[in-house]
């Protein structure tokens, strides 16, 4: 039998976090797992329960909730035995579907009886921990104004994001790796350990969880009337082939920007300084799936 607890953020997915917990109980294949529940009360709440629950040995630690349930949760798994579940709940869900967990709670449930451990890697920029995508540009001004919003939700976020569209401008980049260094004028640097912002919108197709390595995707100025055409390759899996899009590969990223101050780790809005260091951590955690 294995001891499994689940970290469940009650105010998820507009309350419907706390509801899965009945799902949970019944679905869940007592036969091989035996639950445990606790509730998150405040930011950060996640990471001190997953490190509690690997203190008492769990054997997994399941997040349920969205994006930032999941970071918080994995936090407090690095370098431990215990894997990282997830039954998500959220407006993204980047991970989760990265790593072929249905959105629907019954679907997700049935995932985890038939999970098994799989060792992979994670991200830091600048001291923050990421698990499936870290970014500048226009991105992290989105990240950023959606945080203000006052309001969460996928409607929210992409009202904000063509809100932005009309007064964002493209930065200047220079961005460094152990392999090569590329100096361009860009709308968005994102750097992918997971292959995806979520919602199935593909910025890094390629990006594995084991391979030692984050995908680095670049971007280019593109007018209105091209956007459309980046959307659908976007979601289409085809982002490679897009002409305005650059995709690079590497360990340790340096990325040096001459505006805004705005950043995102899975989707958490961030101010960090105009050089930026990420690096990946090979085979940091491991993950039921």
């Amino acid at each position: 039998m294995e001891k499994i607890l689940f970290i469940v953020n009650p105010i998820a997915g507009k309350g419907r976090g706390a509801k899965c917990v009945d799902k949970i109980k019944k679905y869940l294949d007592t036969t091989h797992f035996v639950p445990e529940f606790a509730f998150t009360e405040h930011s950060g709440h996640a990471t001190q329960l997953a490190s509690e629950g690997v203190s008492q040995g769990m054997n997994i630690v399941v997040a349920v909730g969205g994006d930032g349930t999941v970071n918080e949760t994995a936090c407090g798994l690095i370098g431990t035995q215990t894997a990282l579940g997830i039954i998500p709940n959220g407006s993204g869900d980047g991970l989760a579907l990265h790593l072929g967990i249905p959105r629907n709670i019954l679907g997700a449930i049935r995932a985890i009886n038939k999970g098994k451990a799989v060792l992979c890697d994670s991200g830091i920029v600048e001291g923050h921990r990421f698990f499936c995508t870290t970014g500048v540009g226009f991105d992290a001004k989105v990240a950023c104004d959606y945080a203000m919003a006052g309001k969460r939700g996928i409607k929210t976020y992409i009202a904000k994001a063509m809100e932005d569209w009309k007064n964002f401008k493209p930065a200047h980049y220079i961005i460094t790796t152990e392999d090569m260094k590329i100096e361009i004028d860009a709308m968005l640097v994102t750097v992918g350990n997971a292959n995806q912002w979520g919602n199935r919108c593909h910025i890094a197709p390629t990006a594995s969880l084991t391979d030692g390595l984050l995908e680095i995707t670049i971007v280019k100025p593109i007018s209105l009337l091209q956007t459309p055409d980046l959307l659908v390759k976007l979601f289409g899996y085809k982002a490679y082939n897009s002409e305005h899009i650059i995709h690079l590969r590497g360990n340790r990223i340096t990325i040096q920007r001459d505006g805004g101050l705005e950043a995102h780790y899975d989707g958490e809005a961030i101010m960090l300084p105009p050089t930026i260091n990420i690096v990946c951590c090979p085979k940091s955690i491991y993950m039921w799936c």
